[in-house]
């Protein structure tokens, strides 16, 4: 089967050096050179779907803007890219949220894509009002799911559960087709949530190895639901002509982070809850002191984003060959979607673009 591959919309900035208006960073001060204006999304926007990516991801958070919003100010600004959207069950409705999606799918003729964000950061939940603890957010997103998708049967529907409750929920028209709902969470909590509910499981980029056994445990899970699921990744990409000159770019983003920027983040992101972010902080430890080959923490997977960007940390960093080498070990190992980014994001989807994925197409991975 053919990959998928999806870029990134910076909502929260964009720059030539590592952006860190993410999470914990946030609080530091502003770095980023490119402001989130609709101008510069609409450009990011059409260099993705002009360099063959299917879809977009926009996250979701304090530190970003809106995703609903942005993305569906963007729908005129593009013919065929699918906006992955993402939001966070504690924060809205299940009722309006399927409204919402269905609204959207209708608008855009069959573009919007769910990225279902339960959230793992206590400090961030709270400022939207969100009081639930970890496990309880996890449970909070298997009944909300169970909402929307019940919504969208096209007949009023009620549920009654520990944390949510509905009576005769419904839109005004079911979305055609169902848009696909994303789902990521390393934690026991959050895989029988996405074993049961998602369509594609997201995780972030740790080693090749590491990948397929999280993935393991999730289809195992899901087959005993009877489904099955597609797998995805997300990384952030670096590629060049040549590996030599990929490297250097990846040292001119280690050089120019701040050490006590680097203290800061890790600081705050050690307090959260996410395993999966503790997963990625577990792959740098924190550490500069070997240069930037001593973050790469397996052939062509550099940890060094992860530094002062909370969530996805790792890139694929090398020549289009060598990066080319890795998406197709991460997809013998079962990952279908590749959802990646890179800074600043407008470059690097040409980059990506015109290096890498001719190399894929060669091989048959990308249609």
């Amino acid at each position: 089967m053919t990959l998928k591959l999806h870029w990134f919309l910076p909502t929260t900035g964009d720059g030539r050096t590592i952006v860190e208006h993410f999470h914990a960073s946030r609080a530091a001060g502003a770095s980023a050179a490119r402001e989130p204006s609709l101008d510069y999304l609409a450009q990011v926007a059409r260099a993705a779907e002009a360099n063959g990516f299917e879809g977009v991801l926009t996250p979701t958070g304090t530190w970003c803007e809106d995703a609903w919003l942005t993305t569906a100010a963007l729908i005129r600004e593009t013919r065929t890219l699918k906006f992955l959207v993402a939001f966070r069950p504690g924060t809205v409705s299940p009722t309006l949220a399927a409204q919402m999606a269905g609204t959207f799918q209708r608008i855009s003729q069959g573009r919007v894509l769910l990225n279902v964000v339960t959230g793992g950061d206590t400090v961030e939940q709270r400022r939207f009002g969100d009081w639930h603890d970890h496990d309880q957010r996890y449970a909070r997103t298997g009944e909300f799911l169970e909402i929307v998708r019940g919504v969208w049967s096209g007949k009023p529907f009620d549920f009654d559960g520990e944390h949510l409750k509905v009576e005769g929920a419904t839109t005004r028209a079911a979305p055609d087709p169902v848009p696909p709902i994303y789902f990521g969470g390393s934690s026991a909590a959050a895989l029988p949530i996405a074993a049961r509910h998602a369509d594609v499981y997201l995780t972030w980029g740790e080693p090749p190895a590491q990948v397929a056994e999280k993935i393991a445990k999730v289809r195992e899970l899901a087959e005993e639901q009877g489904r099955k699921l597609r797998f995805g990744i997300r990384l952030h990409t670096l590629s060049r002509d040549t590996s030599a000159e990929a490297w250097a770019e990846a040292g001119k983003l280690l050089d120019a982070i701040d050490p006590d920027r680097i203290a800061h983040t890790q600081k705050q992101l050690s307090a959260s809850e996410s395993v999966g972010q503790q997963r990625m902080a577990a792959l740098h430890g924190g550490k500069t002191d070997g240069g930037v080959r001593g973050l790469e923490v397996y052939p062509n997977l550099w940890a060094g984003i992860g530094l002062v960007r909370g969530g996805a940390g790792t890139a694929l960093v090398g020549s289009h060959g060598e990066v080319a080498d890795l998406i197709e070990e991460y997809h013998a190992h079962g990952i279908e979607e590749f959802v990646l980014s890179g800074y600043p994001h407008l470059e690097e989807a040409y980059w990506f673009g015109e290096g890498v994925r001719p190399e894929l197409v060669r091989r048959g991975l990308v249609a």
